[in-house]
């Protein structure tokens, strides 16, 4: 692992991720607020997410929007799939001066994965209404979403 990438998960406190990668929760609102049906959420969340080389976000769901930011390290391969059209969008989240985006926002109900471009990349995500991990689902949990995806992409099934 680079020695960034490791100086960074220390320095941190950051922990193993279910999706890959590493994280750790840095905000969460005291404010709740109420999310339909999933009833009260905090009004947001924000964790650092680091994924060194050879490491992925595996394909997964939340059911609140996600905006990711870029902070260092080489850039973010950010991929979504439209659960209907099975679309999918590439963004590359990097330095502003570089004509990659910063932030990029997820909407509710997409799935998606991420890999870095290089030996790590340290980006955070702020989640409204606040993540839970009972809105969290990977898509290898879900046969009949990875069945299609497969089919459809079968270039990026090496993310499940």
């Amino acid at each position: 692992m680079d020695d960034r990438a490791a100086y960074l998960i220390d320095a941190l406190g950051l922990e193993t991720h279910p999706e890959g990668g590493h994280y750790r929760e840095v905000y969460r609102s005291p404010d709740r607020v109420t999310a339909g049906s999933r009833g009260e959420r905090p009004a947001v969340t924000t964790i650092y997410f680091l994924l060194a080389a050879g490491e992925c976000s595996r394909w997964h769901v939340v059911r609140s929007d996600e905006i990711w930011h870029f902070y260092e390290g080489d850039p973010l391969e950010l991929l979504t799939l439209d659960p209907a059209t099975l679309k999918i969008r590439r963004v590359i989240l990097g330095p502003f001066d570089t004509g990659q985006e910063p932030v990029h926002v997820v909407p509710a109900g997409q799935w998606q994965a991420a890999r870095p471009a290089g030996a790590y990349t340290l980006v955070g995500c702020s989640v409204g209404p606040g993540f839970e991990f009972a809105d969290f689902r990977l898509m290898r949990d879900d046969p009949t979403t990875e069945r299609r995806m497969r089919q459809a992409h079968p270039d990026l099934a090496s993310i499940l």
